[in-house]
């Protein structure tokens, strides 16, 4: 089946997998571990401390370790200093949050209202798509705003509601949150909107994508007027949904443009191995034991399949949780904490779930799962070259998403290197968990040995080598004909 589809896709003048074995680089193993950067900066970017900013906040600037701006800094300071409006288009990992952080806490230190305002009225705004994007921002807010005195609140839904509500009790200038836990307090009068004097929308685009757009404008129009406040957009992309949101609510805002990672970051090792479905799980647990990497992300097309794999390489003893939307929001901010510290090893997540997440040091990324969107597979490779930094990207082009090669390569504009898949890199002894059926990552009955080149042998869970009635191709609980996407 495997070897069909590889035909259709690349031709019959390449075979599978021999012609992998010829044209093979060497494994991934041999590659030497990544070094971590903290910026992205051309050599001639402006220097931070060329701008004429706050003594207080320079301070914090330093204590961040930042020395020369990233491109989206050198395009976006000059400007929203000067209090123009800013719609920029850059990712995540580029320096976008420094960008509108610096630009508003300069705006808040030297636009100090005349008259005393309410308690409860907030002067910056941030509003992000997600919890954890929501963290991030207040995270790096807390650095670069540690000597300003401004006063900083973070709230978003899957806490306390009332631990929260109790940040405002001493005055906030600066909120930082998700659309629907600001609007709840909001409504409930927690805090007032009227004297905001810098708003800032982080991933405009995903706003849309998560149903967020009439929140946001809800917010939006309890502000002062777009005339008599400065606002600040950022996005992935300048879609015209995104535009038309800009131009509605912000005041003839400055478009600014940095091209996503070249289409791929310059500084991720990539390459593809072409395993059979039963050796998907075998092939990356023996890499992850190879690489004893700290900080890897493998990724998955669905939340039901990050599940599974959790459970499978937990079973083999790595270190791994998966990130969806089912797991509790305290949880969520635990496997981010261990994951940034090192305690936890592997982080599986599907798109949706890691979106916005900015991870430092992420040494390998996994595909396990080629993801059907181009741009997806450059936002997940992006992870591990964060800010300049070096890494590797390893992906598996299984029978289920190898379709999806050609349109990716030609996406990025290169084709991916291949790798062999050599018997030493396969983990002979995986363990499946007895409790539910592997239909997905078990070896398959009747396929005579387990997956041919090296592949596993047919332990885990007390599996037959095949059984009386056990279909050809098959696992577990048994096939699902008629479903060859279904595993996930």
């Amino acid at each position: 089946m495997f070897r069909k589809i590889w035909n259709r896709l690349f031709g019959t003048a390449i075979s599978a997998p021999e012609a992998l074995q010829e044209e093979a680089p060497q494994p991934v193993a041999s590659i030497p571990p990544p070094r971590a950067a903290k910026a992205e900066v051309a050599p001639d970017g402006p220097l931070f401390s060329g701008f004429d900013l706050q003594p207080s906040l320079a301070q914090g600037i330093r204590d961040a370790g930042f020395q020369r701006c990233t491109p989206i800094q050198a395009q976006t300071l000059p400007l929203a200093l000067t209090g123009r409006d800013i719609a920029g288009q850059a990712q995540t990992g580029t320096g976008k949050t420094a960008a509108f952080l610096v630009s508003m806490f300069q705006t808040l230190l030297t636009h100090v209202p005349r008259e005393a305002r309410p308690g409860a009225a907030i002067r910056g705004i941030v509003i992000a798509p997600t919890r954890e994007l929501a963290v991030q921002i207040h995270n790096d807010a807390q650095v670069l705003g540690r000597h300003t005195g401004l006063k900083l609140a973070c709230v978003f839904g899957g806490v306390d509601y009332e631990k929260q509500r109790r940040q405002f009790e001493q005055g906030c200038d600066v909120l930082i949150g998700t659309p629907g836990r600001i609007i709840d307090y909001y409504k409930q009068h927690v805090f007032d909107l009227r004297h905001v004097q810098v708003c800032v929308l982080d991933e405009a685009d995903r706003m849309f994508d998560l149903g967020f757009i009439a929140d946001i404008r809800f917010m939006l129009r309890k502000m002062p007027a777009p005339a008599d406040r400065q606002s600040m957009l950022f996005s992935a992309t300048l879609s015209q949904r995104v535009l038309e949101l800009a131009y509605e609510h912000m005041n003839n805002p400055e478009l600014i443009r940095i091209e996503p990672d070249k289409i791929t970051a310059d500084k991720v090792r990539q390459l593809i191995y072409f395993p059979a479905m039963e050796e998907k799980i075998p092939l990356l647990i023996g890499l992850l034991r190879d690489f004893k990497a700290e900080r890897t992300m493998v990724f998955v097309n669905t939340r039901r399949q990050a599940d599974r794999l959790e459970e499978v390489l937990r079973a083999n003893h790595i270190n791994a949780q998966a990130l969806s939307g089912d797991v509790p929001q305290n949880k969520r901010l635990k496997y981010m904490k261990d994951f940034h510290s090192g305690a936890l090893a592997v982080l599986i997540a599907t798109d949706v779930a890691s979106r916005g997440l900015h991870i430092a040091d992420v040494s390998h990324v996994f595909n396990f799962d080629l993801p059907q969107d181009c741009a997806d597979y450059v936002h997940r490779i992006g992870r591990t070259a964060r800010a300049g930094a070096e890494g590797d990207a390893i992906s598996f082009g299984c029978e289920d998403y190898a379709q999806c090669l050609p349109d990716i390569e030609k996406y990025i504009g290169h084709t991916i290197p291949r790798g062999a898949i050599a018997p030493e890199l396969m983990a002979t002894d995986v363990v499946f968990p007895r409790h539910k059926p592997r239909e997905d990552f078990a070896p398959r009955h009747g396929s005579g040995g387990g997956g041919g080149r090296g592949g596993p042998p047919r332990g885990g869970g007390g599996r037959s080598p095949g059984g009386r009635g056990a279909p050809p191709r098959g696992g577990g609980g048994g096939p699902r004909r008629g479903k060859p996407h279904g595993r996930g």
